[in-house]
């Protein structure tokens, strides 16, 4: 089972950095992410959302692949691929996967302006070297999924207390 974790940031490009940082701690294996997005509010009080797993786009490929399979067998694999490629794309703006994007919205709106803040969907992690990684962002836990004393143990190692 996954855990959700919430860290707020000072600003959109510490939220940005710490994004690319948990790509790269998966890349090490130290780290394994179902799903992550990140999210920030203008001055103005506009709030953006930025998901890493774009459903839109994979089911657009998948759909052209089977599309063009399809119009092979009727002769049509241009035609195939095209009506594919946007009956897929449909589809995978319909299908919501990974980290809700109503709770993601919802996080967000409680922003102060200038602010961002990063969800991560985590499956796996070696705790004490990414809490390491973390700590130079200074990260402030918004909410997570996890037991009161894992949560409680996480504050405390981010604050590096």
């Amino acid at each position: 089972m996954a855990d959700l974790v919430v860290l707020g940031f000072s600003d959109r490009e510490k939220a940005e950095a710490v994004l690319r940082l948990a790509k790269d701690l998966s890349r090490q294996e130290l780290l394994d992410l179902e799903d992550a997005a990140v999210t920030w509010r203008t001055m103005d009080g506009k709030i953006h959302v930025r998901q890493t797993y774009n459903t839109t786009a994979t089911g657009a490929a998948g759909g052209a692949l089977w599309g063009s399979l399809f119009g092979l067998l009727f002769l049509m694999p241009v035609f195939g691929a095209a009506v594919g490629a946007a009956t897929g794309a449909l589809a995978g703006k319909l299908t919501d996967v990974g980290i809700n994007d109503h709770f993601v919205k919802e996080i967000a709106s409680t922003l102060e302006p200038g602010r961002a803040a990063v969800f991560a969907l985590v499956r796996r992690t070696t705790p004490d070297r990414v809490r390491e990684a973390l700590r130079p962002f200074d990260p402030v836990v918004i909410r997570t999924s996890l037991t009161k004393d894992r949560e409680e143990e996480l504050i405390a190692a981010l604050q590096g207390v």
